[in-house]
């Protein structure tokens, strides 16, 4: 099989990988949840490729990405849910209806400051239309302020919108030094869980810990999704700083004590 620019050869590949006895093993094990963690990092490899400016990767990771939507669609087939023309369909269907200053029949011509206004009254005539067709069984028995937030988006995002939502009805601190001690607290219910050894009290401890510090990024304007990015960035550097120091010496990582790599990495913070 060679490759393509034609959409249908990819489509072709992975029916081909998802084909019981002759395709790949590791494909055929897996289902829409195990594959969603990959969805989320090939879009976050796309925003990766941007910030660098790399248009050679983002070419790359946009075909990562888009080998995503063909492995859902070649498991939703599978099921004879729907196909990946389905999904052609209902994405052109929904551009079409949501620029009707573009594609409407009518003349005239909306100012960019008015497409925002209609593209929100439209996506919400969809919402309702979805909604009307699901079975009364799978409508949320109460109508919640939060139920507007989008529970797809990666967490931190939809920590900032939850929060958000809810300050709109005055549920939120005024003061970030309010959150901060909020912040202090689920400290120490980590600690205490920690002396209890309850594994699952941690987690559900290091989550609402996590949780007051997007709130506090959030009340002092920084974005956290790019504030731990730049925390990555630093970190890398200074690991680096820590291999490259070592390397100088003629040792490795392994060779080297904890005590000697902290001793670096605090030398590495004056350094980067």
């Amino acid at each position: 099989m060679t490759p393509s620019r034609d959409i249908s050869r990819l489509i072709e590949i992975m029916a081909a990988l998802r084909t019981p006895v002759t395709g790949c093993p590791w494909d055929l094990e897996q289902d829409f949840a195990t594959i969603a963690p990959y969805t989320i990092e090939e879009a976050y490899e796309v925003v990766e490729a941007i910030s660098r400016g790399d248009l050679d990767d983002l070419r790359e990771e946009l075909g990562d990405l888009l080998l995503q939507v063909v492995f859902h669609a070649q498991m939703a087939s599978e099921q004879n849910a729907f196909a990946f023309g389905d999904v052609v369909e209902a994405i052109t269907r929904k551009m079409i209806r949501r620029h009707p200053h573009v594609f409407a029949d009518k003349d005239g011509n909306l100012a960019s400051s008015h497409v925002k206004e209609v593209w929100d009254r439209i996506k919400a005539e969809e919402k309702a239309e979805r909604a009307a067709r699901r079975a009364p069984e799978d409508m949320p028995a109460h109508k919640s302020l939060l139920s507007g937030v989008k529970a797809g988006q990666p967490a931190l995002t939809r920590a900032v919108e939850l929060q958000r939502k809810a300050s709109t009805v005055g549920f939120d601190w005024n003061d970030p030094r309010a959150v901060l001690q909020k912040i202090r607290e689920e400290a120490d219910e980590i600690e205490a869980a920690l002396d209890r050894n309850d594994k699952q009290e941690i987690a559900e401890e290091t989550g609402d810990l996590m949780f007051a510090l997007v709130n506090l990024a959030r009340h002092v304007d920084a974005d956290p999704e790019a504030a731990l990015r730049a925390t990555n960035a630093k970190f890398e550097r200074r690991f680096a700083y820590i291999e490259r120091s070592l390397e100088a010496q003629g040792r490795t990582l392994e060779q080297a004590s904890l005590a000697e790599m902290d001793a670096l990495w605090n030398a590495a913070k004056t350094a980067t």
